[in-house]
């Protein structure tokens, strides 16, 4: 079974940091992409990164391209996701999650999710 453990939400002001931190249980993390999901009240779940198994290869959400860096360490079942220059749009339940299939962008193509952390970008 594979458990995804989030960590590092809080309140922050607007041109703020944060860094969002993903455990994951499992033996075979370092063989599956990674991504990082946010979903705000009331509107749909949305891409905001991702990882390839390799860590060579990382994607981002036009919206986040420039301020936030997605990084994994595989030796420890890590996930990271570096937050800069925050803003009042970014305020979401932030989820990490494995991919098993197809694109990246896709929350269909994830089968593992962690239970989130909140981020709060207060103007």
């Amino acid at each position: 079974q594979v458990q995804l453990v989030e960590s590092g939400g809080g309140l922050v002001q607007a041109g703020g940091s944060l860094r969002l931190s993903c455990a994951a249980s499992g033996r075979t993390f370092s063989t599956y992409a990674m991504g990082w999901f946010r979903q705000a009240p009331g509107k749909e779940r949305e891409f905001v990164a991702a990882i390839s198994w390799s860590g060579t290869t990382t994607y981002y959400a036009d919206s986040v391209k420039g301020r936030f860096t997605i990084s994994r360490d595989s030796g420890k079942n890590m996930v990271y996701l570096q937050m800069s220059s925050l803003k009042p749009e970014d305020t979401a339940l932030y989820f990490c999650a494995r991919k098993r299939v197809g694109d990246y962008v896709q929350p269909r193509n994830y089968d593992y999710w962690g239970q989130g952390t909140q981020v709060t970008v207060s103007s």
